[in-house]
């Protein structure tokens, strides 16, 4: 039988940068092994605070909304459609400078861990 989660049946939390996640799918929930996938959302005039992760790889892919995003030592825009990689231990975080709500795909591998989480 194939894993799978439909969203609606997610329900959301807020993890310790200050984005609002749903896990999509996450090892400690639906038994999938090595990654996990969730959808964040960040309000606007929202940001999440500074923070790495000390083992994941993360990728991020704006599905809604404009704002701008921190990556180490660089400052750029993105918006929906854009794509980041953000390399484990790299500092970043999201700021939503649009009026709606910015969406954001998080795909982590290994899969996201508060414990992995450093704030900055």
């Amino acid at each position: 039988m194939p894993l799978r989660s439909a969203r609606d049946a997610v329900a959301p939390y807020v993890t310790k940068d200050g984005s609002e996640i749903r896990e999509l799918m996450h090892p400690a929930v639906h038994g999938n092994a090595a990654q996990s996938l969730a959808e964040a959302t960040v309000p606007p005039g929202g940001a999440t605070r500074l923070h790495r992760h000390h083992a994941s790889e993360e990728i991020y892919h704006f599905t809604q909304g404009e704002g701008r995003m921190t990556l180490g030592r660089e400052r750029f825009a993105v918006r929906a459609g854009d794509t980041v990689c953000i390399p484990p231990g790299t500092p970043h975080r999201v700021e939503n400078t649009g009026r709606v709500a910015m969406k954001i795909l998080c795909a982590c591998a290994p899969a996201y861990s508060h414990d992995d989480t450093e704030l900055l």
